[in-house]
């Protein structure tokens, strides 16, 4: 992976630390929507299991129908539950007051461990303070960042998501941009917004912000395609989100446009696309490894007390760039659904 990318030095502390705290944990040890109904997963072990007690992780994130990534973090999350012996129940919802009531019914449950994402943290803020009062430990992953520990989860496993665009932003400055439009798929999800932020901040160039409805496809490849009809000088699309990506090819298509497009998040054939030209770059953020160490920190909670990032710092999985020199490499992972 590229990872040439210079964030203040500030923050290069921390970063260490995480990575390693993540690969201590490594070392140590399906695909479609859940949407609004819980699942159980976790059987089909290809590794030795855990004779530890038997656990009950709940998974609940704001993943949409049909978006592939989180097919991946739930991949991830399948494995690391095989693995440790746990019964993982899967739910997901986009609107955030749904998010929470999954949550809550989760803590009804009982259940020995909570995973989640605050992509919209004040909604979820309450139901976070119900679970610790019922003393369940939860963790994050993915969203949320900047307010797990405000939160009081015990830890999280993500990417900063302005260093992220503050690292995309350089490589674009790399490639001769001068103009992008930065779309965001979900209004009010603060990871997407510090990703354009993080963007605009370190580009040279001038950055739009263009919304998006991330639910509709359809309206997503017209709503780009009409912004590149009406501003010729746009160069680049910069998308936060694989699907998204290619579908903003078909829209300079369609716009008789040679804006080029890059993007975050990475799936199969996004994979493909870096190989045959129609997406410059995209940044993984690995959520494969997000799901995976999110489940297994519980595993490692319950039964050791351990804390990955001694409860304070978060474990970084991202950011890297995939671009034509390294896509080869992630491409047989890629594959496989793992990244």
């Amino acid at each position: 992976m590229d990872r040439t990318f210079h964030p203040r030095s500030r923050r290069i502390a921390p970063l260490v630390a995480t990575v390693a705290a993540s690969a201590l944990l490594i070392a140590g040890c399906s695909s479609g929507s859940g949407g609004k109904k819980a699942e159980e997963s976790g059987t089909n072990a290809s590794a030795g299991k855990a004779n530890t007690p038997r656990m009950t992780v709940a998974l609940v994130t704001h993943a949409p129908p049909g978006d592939t990534f989180w097919d991946t973090v739930r991949k991830g999350a399948v494995a690391a539950a095989a693995k440790d012996n746990i019964k993982l129940v899967y739910s997901s919802d986009p609107n955030a007051g749904t998010q929470a009531n999954l949550v809550q019914n989760a803590i009804d449950q009982k259940v020995d461990g909570i995973a989640i994402t605050l992509a919209k943290p004040d909604a979820m803020k309450d139901v976070v303070s119900k679970a610790r009062k019922a003393g369940i430990p939860v963790v994050g992953l993915n969203s949320g960042l900047s307010d797990w520990k405000k939160l009081g989860l015990t830890e999280f496993f993500g990417q900063d998501e302005s260093v992220a665009g503050e690292a995309f932003g350089n490589k674009l400055n790399t490639t001769g941009a001068k103009k992008i439009a930065c779309v965001i798929h979900e209004q009010g999800n603060v990871g997407l917004t510090q990703r354009c932020n993080g963007v605009k901040k370190t580009f040279k160039g001038t950055t739009e912000t263009l919304y998006v409805n991330g639910t509709d496809m359809p309206s997503v490849k017209s709503t780009i395609t009409a912004k590149l009809k009406q501003d010729s000088a746009i160069d680049h699309v910069v998308t936060l989100g694989a699907p998204f990506a290619l579908t903003a090819v078909q829209s300079v298509t369609d716009a008789g446009s040679k804006a080029k497009v890059a993007t975050f998040d990475l799936n199969k054939d996004l994979v493909k696309g870096v190989q045959d030209g129609s997406i410059e770059f995209a940044v993984d953020q690995q959520p494969y490894l997000q799901g995976y160490l999110a489940v297994d920190s519980l595993w490692l909670y319950k039964n050791n007390g351990n804390y990955s990032g001694g409860g304070v710092q978060p474990v970084l999985t991202g950011p890297a760039f995939v671009d034509k020199t390294n896509v080869a490499t992630v491409a047989k992972f890629a594959a496989k659904g793992t990244r």
